[in-house]
């Protein structure tokens, strides 16, 4: 198997934190800003919308990367990632969907600007890390219900998407509201494998 994209990318960063939970080995290669393009005719026949990761498996191609990242623990039946139980498995695939959708779309305006250097008004940007900070604090809430994991005692794909969000959240230059089950939970999240090179790496 090969993934295509650069490690300074969170998402690809998140399917290599996955990668390291699964102990699999695969082979990667950066794509993107600062290496090849992705624009490149031959990478959109591969992602026609030009973005990284991408998952090669043989004759199988796969983009957006919370959906790699089902994929390979589907494949190495990781049923502690990703369960097969059909309510415990919506659960998982709730917060994961709510990472990609909600929790993404509060911090854009925010991140792209502050950390990034895209122009924004200061309004906006305020408006950003207001709703930036008041979906963290629904992690937060839910965090305290389960006093462990995202959705309960078991260390699943929902952490690994919301671990490398938070770590984002975390370094970004905003003002942070206190949230001490999210801190808990960062703290015991830093004895998984692959922590230290995917997450807690100084990358934003």
């Amino acid at each position: 198997m090969k993934l295509l994209g650069r490690l300074t990318s969170i998402n690809v960063r998140k399917v290599m934190w996955t990668v390291a939970q699964l102990g699999l080995s695969l082979d990667r290669e950066d794509w993107g800003t600062g290496f090849r393009t992705t624009q490149d005719p031959a990478y959109l026949a591969l992602n026609p919308n030009g973005l990284i990761p991408v998952l090669i498996d043989g004759d199988f191609v796969l983009w957006e990367s919370n959906s790699i990242c089902r994929y390979l623990a589907n494949k190495l039946h990781a049923t502690t990632l990703l369960p097969t139980e059909p309510q415990a498995r919506a659960r998982v695939e709730q917060w994961m969907d709510w990472q990609a959708g909600e929790l993404n779309n509060s911090w854009r305006v925010a991140f792209m600007a502050l950390v990034r250097g895209q122009p924004a008004a200061p309004e906006s940007i305020a408006a950003s890390v207001g709703s930036w900070n008041r979906y963290m604090a629904m992690l937060d809430a839910q965090l305290e219900r389960t006093g462990a994991c995202v959705t309960g005692d078991d260390f699943t794909l929902a952490d690994v998407v919301l671990g490398l969000s938070t770590q984002r959240w975390k370094n970004a230059p905003i003002e942070r509201v206190s949230l001490p089950a999210v801190d808990a939970w960062m703290s015991r999240l830093t004895t998984r494998p692959g922590f230290a090179d995917y997450v807690d790496n100084g990358m934003a």
